[in-house]
């Protein structure tokens, strides 16, 4: 199982990729509901917490922050 203990600014790569071709996402907004933003095109999404851990596949690069 792969460690799902994701961050603020954290890179994700999701189980399927977005449609513009790219599969990272940054998460840009934390709470009930998460928002990732696509890196390649822009596009941000909203899903639920629970919605986003199922179909988060990794952790690409943690955020800066300590």
């Amino acid at each position: 199982m792969v460690n799902k203990e994701f961050d603020l600014h954290d890179i994700v790569e999701m189980k399927k990729p977005h449609p513009c071709g790219t599969n990272r996402w940054k998460v840009i907004r934390m709470g009930m509901d998460i928002r990732i933003k696509c890196e390649g095109c822009g596009h941000s999404v909203l899903m639920p917490r629970r919605e986003f851990t199922r179909k988060m596949k990794k952790i690409l690069e943690k955020s800066g922050e300590l």
